[in-house]
């Protein structure tokens, strides 16, 4: 059967660059890989064929001799007998295959083992596990900040035990399996597969006298009180990082952080945009009108005045400078935008309708809006006949 061809193993283009042929490789490597395919019985000999590719086309000097004369570069009176490398049917093809899987050991392996472990018990004591807190505020807290006690359910170190898990405070002794590796590697066909210790957990020690509050853990559950400082101008999906107040880490390990992200709830009168606030404000058709002067909140508590222009339609919109949300970093402050909305009267009395009409008849000419709009109409109808 004919060899196919090495950069089709590898599903790279020919001409690839020595990164994305490495990055083939892996992708072939995890994806034939035998443990994952135990139900394939074609994945080992697929294995060895990405391998093979790879061991050519990662040496510039084969991989240029494959891209001139193909895979006849490396038969008999091109330059080398076998398989490139010795290949897998000589007594060197274990060999050979250590040499090209070395190149990504690290890589593959980080997927099924977690990684390799470090020498002399280096994963001893675990970091905690990072938290999350969601807390919801009001948007006049968000606006002036705030100090805020947070009760919080996590894991903290043993008293006890001092965190290390073992009774009296007493140091683990290093696993006899591992050899305080936190690994333990096993043979399996052709090649050497490194995983985590199932004695220690990956932990490299283990504890003959475990600690009777935490079991061994270095932890326990409690909750705690935590005083936090909400800036002023935080908005929904702010994150707070209070470094250390997560979890506790495992056997005396570091603790994680604690994330509070924020959540600003709906005012029932402003509408924030970034640091700016809007208030929808009803007036009355005389004082749009005939203008006047309205009165308005402000999410400090206070009061705002604002003149409103003879003539105003319902949309419009005045700015009060700097009395939106502060910024939060520093900077100026937002600013709040007023938006007018002319109401409608209801429930008119007879001497009211009989005003209106009297007003209705008399400003006819007085209606910019809808002059223009008929306007418009009686020259669509008219284009429409014509």
């Amino acid at each position: 059967m004919a060899k196919r061809d090495y950069y089709e193993v590898l599903g790279v283009a020919k001409g690839a660059s020595a990164d994305e042929i490495k990055k083939g490789y892996r992708k072939k490597a995890k994806e034939l890989h035998p443990d994952r395919n135990a139900d394939n019985p074609k994945a080992e000999d697929q294995f060895k064929e990405a391998n093979e590719a790879y061991e050519v086309l990662k040496d510039g000097d084969k991989k240029a001799a494959y891209d001139r004369y193909g895979h006849a570069a490396f038969e008999g009176g091109m330059g080398g007998g076998g398989r490139p490398g010795g290949g897998f049917g000589g007594g060197q093809g274990q060999g050979d295959f250590g040499s090209a899987f070395s190149d990504i050991f690290d890589d593959l392996f980080g997927d099924f083992a977690g990684g390799r472990g470090g020498q002399g018990g280096g994963r001893r004591a675990a970091r905690g596990s990072d938290l999350r807190y969601n807390l919801t505020i009001s948007l006049e807290d968000a606006f002036a900040g705030m100090q805020k006690t947070l009760n919080v359910p996590t894991s903290v170190a043993c008293e006890p035990c001092n965190g290390s898990g073992a009774e009296g405070g007493a140091e683990p002794s290093t696993c006899p399996t591992c050899s305080g590796m936190g690994k333990v590697r096993a043979q399996q066909g052709f090649f050497t597969v490194e995983r985590t210790c199932p004695t220690c957990s990956g932990l490299g020690q283990i504890i003959n006298n475990p600690c009777k509050s935490c079991s061994g853990a270095g932890r326990v559950e409690k909750d705690r009180s935590l005083s936090v400082n909400i800036p002023a101008g935080v908005e929904t999906g702010t994150r707070i990082r209070l470094a250390g107040e997560g979890e506790a880490g495992m056997r005396g390990g570091p603790s994680g952080d604690l994330y509070i992200f924020i959540d600003v709830k709906t005012h029932e009168l402003f509408e924030r945009d970034g640091n700016s606030l809007f208030c929808r404000v009803p007036v009355s058709m005389s004082t749009a009108a005939l203008g006047g002067s309205i009165e308005v909140p402000t999410i400090d508590g206070g009061r705002g005045r604002v003149q409103i222009p003879a003539g105003s339609q319902s949309g419009r919109q005045m700015r009060l400078r700097s009395k939106g949300m502060p910024a939060l970093r520093g900077g100026a402050a937002g600013d709040m935008f007023i938006e007018l909305a002319v109401e409608t009267p209801v429930n008119l009395t007879a001497k009211q309708k009989e005003l209106l009409k009297e007003f209705d008849e008399l400003s006819s000419e007085n209606n910019p809006e809808s002059s223009s709009f008929f306007s418009s109409v009686k020259s669509f109808w008219d284009s429409m006949k014509g």
